[in-house]
């Protein structure tokens, strides 16, 4: 499934640096502005602690986790929105991706140079938020007068586009983003959608913090969260260079001890790397057999034969019914036989929404 976030931000702000943590293709980190030009892909690897239990179960011959595409884009300048810096090339790769990680720099450190040569995480949000403003606002007024020309001719399409692109207008000349909308009816949604608008995206904020603030945060990071409140979206505190530190140690026993002294349970990349995965809308569904544990993913609210169609065509094109068992009466009952016997395993058809850890055995004819 082809759907990637993209690591944005200010130059020098983390970006290259946490993009190394989370992927293997390693991006160039250094202290000038653009050094990353091209943007690097990479695919990271989802941590689930459920496909290790299941696999303590089963004891299968390979475990297989889901993936997703992380994508480091150069860093912004204001004026981009003109063409300033490599503007039009960074809005351009945005454009590509499904979901927006926006980091911000909150951390001191006078050996690191900031383009603005102050430290002032609200101050950079706002220059990369006002430069996708802009360059959205230019897209809805070219498209505006277009769809305002079919519409007097009493399209309804047209109408339903025209209110769509007045409601966005209204809102990005204020200064806000455009997920900040929310539309009631289908069509709207359909046309909002249609616009690929680049505020619309969803958004993660990243607090690059220093090591002493990995935990809880700092001043900077605070400012963030306040002002992400108001765009209902999610803020997640990580030390990249700390993370990269965590990375280049060879064991897992290391790596544990090395966060115990920290006082994290968890990594910042395995949390980020599972925040992008639900940035993304995206669930996981299980297969578990002799030869692999597998997590499969698929969009939230797919239904049995869509998440079938991602096994093969042919399970969607043939499916008959999908065999669900819950991830925790596996846990309990130790064994698909025991979860049959117990009467816990499901049979469900067609309309089946489809719940993020089930595991699943689809039964299809073609």
């Amino acid at each position: 499934m082809a759907l990637k976030c993209g690591i944005v931000g200010l130059p020098n702000v983390g970006k290259s640096t946490l993009f190394n943590c989370l992927s293997s293709a390693k991006a160039q980190a250094a202290n000038f502005p653009f050094c990353t030009i091209e943007p690097n892909v990479g695919i990271i690897t989802v941590p689930d602690e459920r496909l290790t239990k299941l696999a303590e179960i089963v004891h299968p011959g390979r475990i297989v986790p889901a993936t997703c595409e992380i994508v480091d884009i150069a860093g912004l300048v204001k004026g981009a929105s003109k063409g300033e810096g490599l503007g039009n090339k960074f809005l351009g790769n945005i454009r590509e991706t499904d979901a927006i990680i926006h980091v911000l720099r909150c951390f001191d450190d006078d050996n690191i140079t900031h383009v603005d040569g102050t430290i002032d995480p609200i101050r950079d949000k706002e220059i990369i938020d006002t430069e996708l403003q802009l360059k959205d606002l230019e897209t809805i007024e070219s498209r505006l007068a277009k769809q305002q020309k079919i519409a007097a001719s009493g399209n309804k399409d047209a109408k339903i586009e025209v209110s769509v692109l007045e409601t966005y207008k209204e809102v990005l000349e204020q200064g806000k983003n455009a997920r900040i909308v929310e539309f009631s009816s289908k069509e709207e949604q359909d046309a909002a959608h249609n616009l690929f608008l680049l505020t619309a995206k969803p958004v993660l904020y990243v607090c690059n913090v220093d090591e002493a603030s990995a935990k809880s945060g700092n001043a900077y990071s605070s400012k963030v969260e306040e002002v992400a409140k108001a765009e209902n979206a999610e803020v997640l505190i990580i030390a990249a260079r700390t993370e990269e530190d965590i990375a280049s140690l060879d064991t897992y026993e290391d790596k544990q001890m090395f966060l115990d002294e920290l006082g994290l349970e968890e990594s910042g990349v395995n949390r980020l790397t599972k925040k992008a995965y639900s940035l993304l809308n995206l669930e996981t569904f299980i297969t578990a057999g002799e030869m692999e544990v597998k997590a499969w993913t698929y969009r939230k609210g797919w239904k049995a034969p869509q998440c079938a169609g991602v096994i093969h065509t042919d399970f969607e094109k043939g499916f008959i019914r999908a065999e669900v068992i819950k991830y925790d009466d596996y846990i309990k009952y130790g064994s698909e036989a025991a979860v049959r016997e117990a009467g816990k395993l499901g049979i469900e058809g067609k309309d089946y929404v489809v719940q993020d850890g089930d595991i699943m055995h689809f039964r299809f004819n073609v």
